[in-house]
């Protein structure tokens, strides 16, 4: 039972967490970047002192070469870098000429948006199917994750001149997208091998999260020392959490 609880929960908080990203944009985004800084830093430590011993630890039980692993986790960061840069999601660069805005681009982007966040679910639900603790640990990175992509599928539309409306129904729809991921992966039981492959596909996907994406827009618009100061504190929590566990 908690094989379908417990990821269906974190779904739930993820629901949240981009409602509430959404919500950021039309209101509250000026103190946005503190809490982006302070999660880009619990994603490096997450990645540093969790998942990658994670794997470490099972390729020496399994008694496999980490060289796959080790390739999942550069696709892992490489992919979602491309993805992010295809879809122009930091603010809808790229889809709208200056002066020239189009709706139907805006709508394009929080469709793509949408589909990134199904893939969010889809890492959520294989991750508990590695361990408990793993899939906590993406699904932190998920909910930090989706409380931006929320801001964004709001960012890109309002960018655009969609109506407040529209822009709030895209948005309800990328709130529900990562519950269609994570159900999608009840019908999927990989082996261990594969599993320990997909573990280095989710730090790579992590890492990218914290690193390049939370980071980058957390100083995009508001480059502080609390911000940098927060990401140290937040690699510290994530450290002091993995000592103490």
């Amino acid at each position: 039972m908690n094989r379908y609880l417990l990821p269906m929960g974190f779904c739930a908080a993820s629901l949240v967490s981009t409602l509430l990203g959404g919500l950021g944009a039309f209101r509250l985004r000026k103190r946005m970047h503190l809490l982006m800084g302070l999660a880009a830093g619990v994603m490096l430590g997450l990645v540093t002192f969790d998942i990658l011993p994670e794997i470490m630890t099972r390729v020496r039980d399994l008694g496999v070469s980490a060289r796959g692993p080790m390739m999942a986790f550069a696709a892992g960061y490489l992919i979602f870098h491309v993805l992010e840069r295809a879809i122009a999601i930091h603010h809808g660069e790229g889809y709208c000429d200056a002066g020239h805005r189009h709706p139907q681009a805006g709508i394009l982007s929080a469709v793509a948006l949408i589909g990134h966040s199904m893939t969010d679910g889809i890492c959520l639900g294989l991750a508990f199917q590695v361990s408990h603790a793993i899939g906590i640990t993406v699904g932190v990175a998920v909910i930090s994750h989706d409380a931006i992509d929320g801001m964004n599928t709001v960012a890109v539309m309002l960018n655009s001149e969609n109506s407040d409306r529209r822009a709030a129904a895209l948005l309800v729809v990328d709130a529900l997208a990562p519950i269609a991921g994570v159900i999608l992966t009840f019908f999927i039981q990989p082996s261990p091998q594969t599993l320990t492959i997909f573990l280095g596909y989710f730090a790579g996907f992590i890492l990218y999260i914290g690193g390049a994406y939370l980071l980058s827009e957390a100083h995009s618009e508001q480059s502080t020392a609390g911000t940098v100061v927060a990401t140290v504190l937040g690699t510290a929590a994530a450290f002091a959490v993995s000592a103490l566990g």
